[in-house]
């Protein structure tokens, strides 16, 4: 992983490879608010963060075009929504997942390589034009800045995390434990099912034999899938959630102070998985 140098990824619509030409005396800005989020009902996770996120949201499994899965943490059983997102823009709950976190950064594979490079997103609100109020991308010297390091260094811990976590929830599906999920929540007075995720069969983990659950937990497989298992308990947070919501959609502006309290996200924890 490298920060840009020629020939570099093209740019996508929102994306560019972070580079001394392109970047030096610009800016970014640290996440305060998570408004970015807001349409956000899925997003994926890795295995790394899964100790905390199933204490906090649920997740499970979505499956893929190609048949495959991948893990996702459930933000709102509606399509373009985050339940996780306040009226005003603060984060309700104790995690906030790692790609999320990351913005406006990702990492973005130069063509024809492996190789990934930084590049951020500069319609981001986040991302500015240098001044007091922002961290410069590079130094002096044209080094990136210890700030940009972190994020690049945090970026390359999800990446290498990420490829162990699709090999372990591969080995999941090859061996039968992954199965559909249809959820029924309560909406208001009436009960709704939302069909499309998939669980771990508990029922099929517990008939595996010694070997097959042996081969699981040398790939960390066996853990993600009891991690699963509890986080499911937490579909009931989206319903509260929900009723949140609804309770503040009259007065997005007058958010009482105890959720300050309760939800508030220090930015030295963006950076972190312990």
């Amino acid at each position: 992983m490298t920060q840009a140098s020629s020939p570099a990824p093209p740019p996508t619509t929102r994306f560019a490879p972070v580079g001394r030409e392109r970047h030096a005396g610009k800016s970014w800005r640290v996440i305060t608010r998570f408004s970015f989020a807001a349409t956000t009902a899925l997003v994926p996770l890795i295995a790394a963060e899964l100790p905390k996120a199933a204490l906090a949201m649920p997740f499970g499994f979505n499956q893929r075009p190609d048949e495959s899965f991948v893990l996702v943490g459930i933000l709102s059983l509606t399509p373009g929504r985050n339940l996780f997102v306040a009226p005003d823009g603060r984060w309700y709950g104790d995690y906030v997942p790692a790609s999320i976190r990351s913005h406006p950064f990702r990492l973005i594979r130069r063509e024809g390589t492996d190789e990934l490079v930084l590049c951020v997103d500069e319609q981001s609100d986040l991302f500015g034009e240098g001044g007091a109020q922002g961290l410069p991308f590079f130094d002096g010297q044209g080094n990136l800045t210890p700030d940009t390091k972190a994020v690049l260094d945090f970026l390359g811990q999800i990446e290498r995390n990420r490829a162990a976590t699709e090999t372990a929830v591969s080995d999941l599906a090859a061996t039968g434990l992954i199965c559909p999920w249809p959820i029924k929540y309560r909406a208001g007075d009436q009960d709704q099912e939302v069909a499309g995720l998939h669980r771990i069969d508990e029922r099929a983990m517990n008939a595996l034999s010694d070997d097959a659950f042996l081969r699981l937990r040398k790939s960390s497989a066996i853990s993600i899938a009891y991690a699963q298992l509890l986080s499911m308990g937490q579909v009931q947070v989206l319903e509260r959630l929900a009723a949140l919501h609804a309770k503040l959609a009259p007065a997005v502006t007058a958010l009482p102070e105890s959720l300050d309290k309760i939800f508030q996200i220090q930015g030295d924890e963006l950076l972190r998985f312990d």
